[in-house]
């Protein structure tokens, strides 16, 4: 049975992968007064004089919406918000297993910016944390922009800035291994989608100031007029030198690759034309952009991919749950820059120099360290730069 027919057969067996257990019992009359009608009233009543008490009165202080309108699912595109809930489901389990967060899949029939925002909003105040997944851009980044001005919980579109936290502390540990500083490195996104975008301007944030930034027509220059303002915004602020053409000649001498594109982009001499000791990070899934044994042989000294059979998997469920349960525990009205530079450093320092090899960058995902030591460093990051509530 191959893993596509096992999942198929295990999903039927699961009939969704979620239920809803009670956390106050209801076995007599007192029980029922207390926990519904007529003591109920009492916390209502509570609320309503103090907004604040919604969260510690209520299950809302540990609940995310885990949101999509099914338009970038996985790799398959536009599927739909009802074929998008395996995947909604998917991401609420972990949610609950790798960080105690209680997390709901909301699928929603629209691919309106405005209705989307409008919904989103007007939801907001069941939950602590709203979790965007699988939008597809250029909408998903107003919808995120939109909806962190309209709400008081964190709005976190996951496929942008999860991916980046991880690539972050990624990039922090294989600097290590080839003594390289941050500030010196030339590094080429190859994609500028919602991920590679956030990845750019998260890197840029933790000190990369030589950056190129690759669609499917070449490289981003400040001169070129682009359909997608999210291009033109990262084009005045990428590619300081003006370089022009395609992907193999972005790469030419530079120190860092990034692929969140498509397979099979990159080849070998592409590869060998890199400066020394090259990083290189091919993510498209499941078929990266260049094989990892490939690159290898080409030059490349440490490799990361998105996949799970390979060393240094770049996985998101090294950031979100973490990120989250830190935003939660202090009841944060915001995920901001701040917090996510802190989740990249907190990642990066669960491997320590001993053990730090090209084999090995990155913290495994069942490493129990991971979701307390990234909840812990988000946390104080949300109180010292104030969108703490608690």
């Amino acid at each position: 049975m191959t893993i596509k027919e096992k999942a198929l057969q295990q999903h039927k067996e699961w009939a969704g992968k979620l239920e809803i257990t009670a956390r106050a019992r209801v076995t007599n009359s007192e029980e029922l007064s207390v926990a519904y009608t007529p003591g109920v009233a009492e916390p209502c009543l509570a609320i309503q004089k103090d907004y604040d008490l919604s969260f510690s009165l209520t299950r809302r202080w540990n609940t995310v919406a885990v949101i999509t309108d099914g338009t970038a699912v996985l790799g398959l595109g536009d599927i739909g918000p009802e074929a998008g809930m395996p995947v909604m489901e998917g991401k609420c389990v972990l949610f609950k297993e790798f960080a105690g967060v209680d997390a709901f899949p909301l699928c929603l029939r629209t691919k309106d910016v405005d209705e989307l925002v409008r919904t989103i909003y007007l939801l907001s105040g069941s939950f602590g944390g709203i979790n965007l997944e699988d939008i597809s851009a250029p909408r998903c980044f107003e919808v995120e922009q939109r909806l962190k001005e309209l709400c008081d919980i964190p709005v976190f579109h996951d496929d942008q800035h999860g991916t980046a936290i991880v690539v972050g502390a990624a990039l922090i540990n294989a600097l290590k291994l080839v003594d390289k500083p941050i500030r010196q490195v030339r590094c080429v996104i190859n994609g500028a989608g919602s991920a590679g975008i956030a990845i750019a301007r998260h890197l840029m944030r933790l000190g990369v100031q030589d950056l190129i930034l690759c669609d499917r027509s070449g490289i981003l220059c400040r001169n070129e007029p682009y359909d997608n303002p999210a291009h033109n915004t990262m084009a005045a602020c990428t590619n300081a030198a003006c370089l022009t053409g395609d992907l193999q000649e972005a790469m030419k001498g530079a120190d860092v690759f990034i692929g969140v594109s498509a397979p099979h982009v990159v080849t070998s001499d592409m590869i060998a034309g890199m400066a020394d000791k090259p990083i290189v990070f091919p993510m498209a899934n499941p078929v990266p952009e260049i094989e990892p044994e490939e690159a290898k042989t080409a030059g490349a000294y440490v490799v990361g991919t998105g996949r799970s059979d390979h060393p240094n998997q770049i996985n998101n469920v090294l950031a979100f749950p973490g990120i989250f349960r830190g935003a939660l525990d202090v009841r944060a009205r915001d995920i901001n820059d701040a917090m996510k530079l802190a989740a990249s450093l907190a990642i990066a320092s669960l491997v320590g120099e001993e053990e730090l090899s090209p084999e090995y960058i990155l913290p495994k995902a069942f490493d129990p360290r991971v979701g307390e030591t990234v909840a812990a460093a988000v946390a104080q990051a949300a109180r010292e730069s104030g969108v703490a509530r608690i």
